[in-house]
């Protein structure tokens, strides 16, 4: 034992120094221990903000895409779409939208509606669709100038969002009412110009069954005088109404035909023979031209013999007595087609009225007293050549000097059964 008051001391010094290191050396152990606890708690952050912006990363990716698939799909629309955010900046605007912006379509995204929409009403009613729309959206009507012509449009409003949210939007779609009016005028004209043609042999008919029932027909030659009229108008009904009824089932992809191989020249034979004793009352001359060589195609005999007799008969109705009809039929290696031709020295159409004889019940006016007709015949023909026959059909007129109608036919075709 150390008794002596000097090695108590050093040994309390020893002590002493011994506790303090100790306490040091503490101190740093929970120090470091810290700071590792501050280095992990650090890196775990570090971590979950990494996580964090790699999600991100993700869904703006997602999210672009998204937007890019959106503007995909308003492209390929054939209306013309506008979107909005709240502020009246455009979002995007589809190719079809280019027509009533002052800037191409490409250039309009980031642009103020105000500086770039041409038309002022279509403008007021964008804007002013931000503030607030109906769940179903906004539907009207409106007439927009877009350079030369006024085209009227259906314009569809409908909002994205709430107007308190920050993707808040305004989708504009315009829809061409053109061609929807264009098809309902033709409907109507086509409506008005069949009943008039239907009506004209109807009145025919009903007033000589009334002249017939009145006693009017005072011997038996006058009743078959009236007779004959009541059958002549009752063919010619069922005539335009048999045309009709062709041309509306082929223009509805309806209408099915038996491909053969048929021997063109025999089908110009038999229309010419069938069709002389009308020439021979206007004392017309037919001359048949077939060249010598094969003149068979594959098509339906009974639609192009039609044809045939539609041309020839109306070459017989329009060229004045004396005149000369001259029947052609050769064939074209080159392009392996059937060529026909119907020439006539007859009253010829005029350069302004060639386009529209194919046209349904258009009749040339200055020639309605000279022979009926209900303006079917060349757009059946047409239809028959064209869509079941994959040909092409024309005229050819000088007026006063005549007309030619000619058409041209593939003369191999694949065997299939319909149009």
């Amino acid at each position: 034992m150390f008794t002596d008051p000097v090695s108590i001391t050093i040994l309390t010094c020893i002590t002493t120094t011994t506790v303090v290191a100790i306490g040091i050396a503490l101190k740093w152990k929970a120090r470091e221990s810290v700071a590792i606890a501050a280095m992990q708690s650090a890196k775990l952050d570090a971590d979950e903000a990494q996580t964090a912006l790699e999600s991100a990363k993700i869904h703006g990716c997602i999210d672009r895409t998204r937007r890019r698939q959106v503007e995909a799909v308003f492209d390929v629309l054939r209306d013309a779409v506008l979107v909005i955010d709240s502020h009246g900046e455009i979002l995007h605007a589809n190719e079809h939208a280019s027509g009533i912006l002052s800037v191409r379509a490409s250039e309009a995204a980031g642009k103020s509606l105000q500086d770039i929409v041409i038309d002022h009403q279509l403008l007021a009613t964008i804007l002013d669709a931000r503030s607030g729309l109906p769940k179903e959206g906004r539907l009207y009507e409106q007439e927009i100038q877009i350079g030369p012509e006024t085209i009227a449009f259906e314009v569809q409003l409908q909002s994205v969002g709430r107007k308190d949210e920050p993707m808040h939007a305004v989708v504009t779609v315009l829809r061409d009412l053109s061609r929807e009016r264009e098809i309902a005028r033709l409907k109507s004209d086509f409506v008005s110009k069949a009943s008039h043609e239907l009506r004209t042999p109807l009145s025919s008919i009903s007033a000589y069954i009334e002249m017939l029932e009145d006693g009017d027909a005072k011997d038996e030659t006058m009743r078959q005088e009236f007779y004959g009229v009541i059958s002549t108008e009752t063919r010619r009904l069922r005539r335009m109404i048999d045309n009709l009824l062709n041309i509306s089932r082929i223009e509805a992809g309806l209408m099915h035909i038996d491909r053969v191989r048929v021997d063109f020249e025999e089908l110009v034979d038999r229309a010419v023979t069938n069709m002389r004793p009308q020439a021979k009352e206007k004392s017309l001359e037919i001359h048949s031209q077939m060249a010598d060589v094969d003149l068979s195609v594959i098509g339906d005999g009974d639609m192009l013999y039609q044809v045939i007799v539609n041309l020839i008969s109306n070459a017989i109705k329009y060229t004045p007595e004396g005149g000369r009809i001259t029947v052609v039929a050769d064939t074209d290696n080159l392009t392996r087609s059937l060529h026909f031709s119907v020439s006539d020295t007859g009253l010829g159409i005029a350069p302004d009225q060639i386009e529209k004889v194919f046209d349904k019940f258009y009749r040339v006016e200055n020639y309605r007293h000279v022979a009926q007709g209900t303006g079917l015949g060349l757009n059946l023909c047409q239809h028959i050549v064209e869509t079941l026959h994959s040909g092409q059909i024309g005229l050819e007129s000088t007026l006063g000097m005549g007309s030619k109608f000619w058409f041209s036919i593939p003369a191999e075709q694949d065997q299939r059964k319909a149009a």
